[in-house]
């Protein structure tokens, strides 16, 4: 592996929970044509006039409550997730997110300096789409060697990782009613037109069904932070919350499948808000954490990468 490296990719994160940092982030992130697919005609007076001026102040009361002394919950579990498969692969590893610091043109700039010649890029989306892994391609180099890992979505080793964090939850947590899985949504017209990420979320939950021999009945899959009008993915995960409710569901376990790191998504979202709902109609909702720098995760991800090398 002499001469290579990994380049870790993930979305990225405002620097601060300020509406002034939120807003710097969502503009260059809600201005990539990956993201938003609309002529930009349409979306730029869109976001323009309604969504950079009013939605960062709500987003940082929301951001307020999940951030860390040590800053942003994703971009601190990504440097532990880049440290960690440093030491385990012994190359080096450059950490870079596609919207806000450290830029992608960052990392590939250390890797360079530690005279890199071949390049792994890890985007950290374990199901592929052009919503996220297609934007962090567009910024890699067309002078270089670059091996991409375009998805680990049914990679062994990442659905043993997820099924070894469920069981560790219900050995301290206790086993709830049912488990279900929370996968970020998309347009379904994006889909329509032949993105994969449906079907690949769908296949990593089955996967993981599968490892925890779990019934049909006792799971489901759901999709969550749907923006706008336009039908996303379904079905939608806060319409599934008082449906299995009704079911008589009470102690509800949620993963993210999707997620390789905690988030806005997942700790506030999912285990502020979803919880929130799911107690106001009768229920308790567990959070089952990302996979973060999980031992496990770590090891699933390096030997993504060590095959990718050797092939």
């Amino acid at each position: 592996m002499s001469g290579s490296g990994v380049l870790l990719i993930n979305l990225g994160t405002p620097d601060a929970p300020t509406a002034a940092a939120i807003r710097r982030f969502l503009r260059q992130f809600l201005s990539d044509r990956r993201v938003v697919q609309l002529p930009r005609v349409l979306w730029l007076p869109i976001l323009y006039g309604f969504i950079l001026p009013f939605r960062p102040g709500r987003l940082a009361q929301a951001y307020q409550k999940i951030w860390r002394v040590d800053g942003s919950p994703l971009l601190a579990i990504a440097h532990k997730q880049a440290a960690a498969l440093r030491t385990q692969l012994k190359i080096p590893v450059a950490l870079g997110m596609c919207y806000g610091t450290p830029s992608i043109a960052d990392a590939l700039a250390q890797l360079r300096a530690q005279n890199v010649e071949h390049i792994v890029a890890l985007p950290l989306y374990p199901q592929y789409s052009d919503t996220t892994t297609a934007a962090a391609l567009d910024c890699l180099p067309k002078n270089q060697t670059v091996s991409v890992i375009r998805d680990y979505h049914a990679e062994a080793g990442y659905i043993a990782a997820l099924a070894e964090s469920v069981r560790e939850h219900w050995q301290s947590q206790g086993r709830g009613d049912h488990l279900l899985m929370s996968f970020h949504g998309i347009p379904q017209s994006y889909v329509d037109q032949g993105d994969p990420y449906e079907t690949q979320c769908r296949e990593t939950a089955g996967l993981l069904a599968r490892a925890l021999s779990l019934k049909e009945s006792e799971w489901s899959l759901g999709f969550q932070s749907r923006l706008g009008r336009a039908p996303w993915l379904k079905p939608y995960t806060d319409v599934l919350l008082p449906e299995l409710a009704a079911r008589g569901i009470r102690k509800l376990d949620v993963i993210c499948p999707g997620f390789s790191a905690d988030c806005l998504e997942t700790l506030e979202e999912v285990s502020i808000r979803y919880a929130e709902d799911f107690g106001a109609a009768g229920g308790t909702l567990r959070y089952i954490a990302a996979l973060n720098e999980r031992p496990a995760h770590i090891a699933a991800l390096a030997a993504t990468v060590t095959r990718t090398l050797a092939g």
